[in-house]
């Protein structure tokens, strides 16, 4: 027998379930953040005289952004969102935002201009994937 569920609305047919954005919000995080990690690795010596960051940082970036994203999908994948673990995420978003300006500004890599508009693009899409999680938490 098979089993309908109902999202709170009176007749429920098409009712999106509660944590529908939220899931929608980690899935493309994942996708993304995976990407670019996938995008470090690959092109790392491509990427190095273009942005003005060593290949060992771009690997190492790289190899964390895939571990990373793999996490966020097995949250954004489960039947039901974990909620700490959606805020886990978001704040894990919201430090590498910050972080990333505050490695700008601090001097410890040296980019190019091109690098420096990467990395401010990167804290940018970032950023938007952390406010997109917290609209998500909050329609839960």
């Amino acid at each position: 027998m098979a089993s309908t569920h109902h999202y709170g609305t009176a007749a429920g047919a098409g009712a999106a379930p509660p944590d529908g954005f939220a899931r929608l919000a980690l899935k493309a995080d994942g996708i993304v953040t995976g990407l670019n990690g996938l995008g470090y690795l690959a092109l790392a010596t491509v990427l190095e005289p273009f942005l003005g960051i060593g290949t060992s940082v771009h690997y190492a970036i790289g190899v964390f952004l895939v571990l990373y994203a793999a996490g966020v999908l097995v949250v954004g994948t489960r039947e039901t969102i974990n909620r700490t673990a959606l805020g886990t995420v978001l704040v894990a978003n919201l430090l590498w935002a910050a972080l990333s300006v505050v490695t700008l500004f601090s001097g410890a890599l040296s980019p190019t201009v091109a690098g420096e508009a990467w990395i401010v693009l990167q804290a940018v899409v970032v950023g938007l994937f952390a406010e997109l999680q917290y609209v998500g938490m909050k329609r839960m």
